[in-house]
């Protein structure tokens, strides 16, 4: 009989985390004699392999969940590819190295789908992934994350581990960052809605409104992410995402957040400012196939639900 689980979740106080942390104390998450720690980047700096060697002893996880990363949006990105290369693949390594020094039995590792190809063909699978370069915008942070999968797949060739990686397409919810500058998309455009409806100014969108974006209630991927942590098995990755059809483009994500927060000024888009990639359709056959009957919550009533957190919790938002 194998003892419960001892899980440490990196990167616990963040959004994927937080979610993580939701579902496993107030959804039965957890199971009995399970222990599930979730650590924030204040108890240890990961990329220091020290420190990381130090949390490690201190809780002996059996499984970890590694979801800490040094993130920014877009434009951050296109300004530290360098510091993004840098910092991110000391993380990675002090994590997935410290995990095989200790003798953890599984880790489950969160990659981004900004790690596609960035000329290629749609939809895009989990076996597509290093075929091509990613993106310019952020090709720091996508090659580190890439060298995750690559890692994967040496410590399970050489000492036979089952370290695996989930790639979920765009994540927003409660506890994002919904900073106007750095946040993500979706809840950046939350916060600059918020802020022109308490101001009564017009609502300015970066960019045409015309990229297309796959996106996952942050609280949908924490049930996927506890659910390869207990039943998928394979060392290569697998995308957890809404299927191709629930793409929608940035313009129908800010009518639905417009909508949410019952904003009804005037909407501008700024087409001066970069788009991004146009789309990076991701396919979830595989996830569909093992899972044929997850259930994701619609997107309009996540951005509702996302928008009143917001809205709540406005004074210890990350903004």
């Amino acid at each position: 009989m194998a003892l419960p689980m001892r899980v440490l979740v990196t990167g616990g106080s963040g959004l994927v985390g937080k979610a993580i942390e939701h579902v496993v104390q107030q959804e039965g998450g957890k199971l009995d004699g399970e222990e599930w720690i979730f650590l924030s980047s204040k108890q240890a700096d990961l990329v220091d392999v020290e420190q990381t060697r130090a949390v490690f002893e201190k809780y002996r996880p059996t499984h970890v969940i590694h979801l800490a990363a040094k993130v920014g949006g877009l434009y951050l990105h296109m300004r530290e590819n360098l510091q993004f290369l840098r910092d991110n693949i000391k993380i990675n390594d002090n994590v997935l190295h410290t995990a095989h020094e200790s003798g953890v039995t599984k880790v489950v590792s969160c990659l981004s789908s900004c790690i596609f190809p960035d000329k290629t063909t749609y939809p895009i699978d989990e076996t597509m992934i290093h075929n091509g370069s990613p993106h310019d915008s952020n090709f720091g942070y996508s090659h580190a994350k890439r060298m995750i999968d690559v890692q994967n797949r040496a410590y399970s060739q050489q000492y036979g581990h089952c370290y695996t990686a989930v790639i979920p397409t765009n994540v927003f919810g409660p506890h994002d960052n919904f900073n106007i500058e750095n946040g993500h998309v979706l809840s950046a455009l939350i916060n600059k809605t918020y802020k022109a409806k308490k101001e009564g100014t017009p609502l300015t969108v970066c960019g045409s409104g015309a990229p297309k974006r796959q996106f996952v209630y942050s609280l949908d991927l924490a049930r996927l992410i506890i659910w390869v942590l207990r039943e998928y098995e394979e060392v290569a990755p697998i995308i957890l995402s809404v299927g191709e059809e629930d793409e929608i483009s940035i313009k129908e994500a800010v009518d639905m957040i417009t909508k949410a927060v019952d904003f009804k000024g005037e909407i501008n888009f700024d087409t001066t400012m970069s788009d991004g990639q146009m789309k990076k359709t991701a396919s979830n056959a595989k996830l569909r196939r093992l899972l044929p009957d997850f259930s994701f919550t619609p997107l309009n009533e996540a951005i509702k639900m996302t928008c009143d957190w917001f809205e709540t919790n406005y004074k210890n938002a990350r903004t």
